[in-house]
């Protein structure tokens, strides 16, 4: 990977609509070798896909919270049932297994503080793997790689 490669990255994840021509002329290419470009890094991984980024206020989901939960056991049976429940779930849109304290990290998007309480009495505190929830709630999202 080189500076050129660097670039394309860079403005893809600006602008991931950008037609070749304009991905081209933005990073100093031709159309045909940016495009051979953007196939490989596509090929190797690198670029794993491309996706709308959704205003989560405009989808009634402005509301996040940042949840750090700890299970009572952590044998396979209980963290792949866990996982596989709560990764069904579509109020959370993150969720990470941690080395260490929390077990997870969890992030919940929902329309207001009452549908949080309402999905976190309902969805979370019930199931039997938790030993432990602590939320946080977002104040300003600052910066995003999105």
């Amino acid at each position: 990977m080189d500076d050129l490669d660097r670039a394309i990255i860079a403005h893809l994840q600006e602008n991931g609509r950008l037609t070749n021509l304009e991905l081209a002329a933005r990073v100093g290419l031709t159309a045909a070798p940016c495009l051979r470009r953007v196939r490989r890094l596509e090929a190797d991984g690198v670029i794993a896909g491309y996706a709308a980024v959704v205003n989560p206020e405009a989808m009634g989901r402005g509301f996040e919270v940042i949840i750090h939960a700890d299970l009572v056991a952590k044998d396979l049976a209980t963290v792949e049932a866990f996982e596989d429940r709560l990764a069904d779930m579509d109020e959370i849109v993150e969720m990470r297994r941690m080395f260490g304290l929390p077990d997870y990290l969890i992030r919940v998007q929902v329309a207001n503080l009452a549908a949080f309480e309402h999905w976190l009495m309902t969805n979370l505190l019930g199931n039997p793997a938790i030993a432990r929830v602590d939320s946080r709630i977002t104040m300003k999202l600052v910066k995003s790689d999105r």
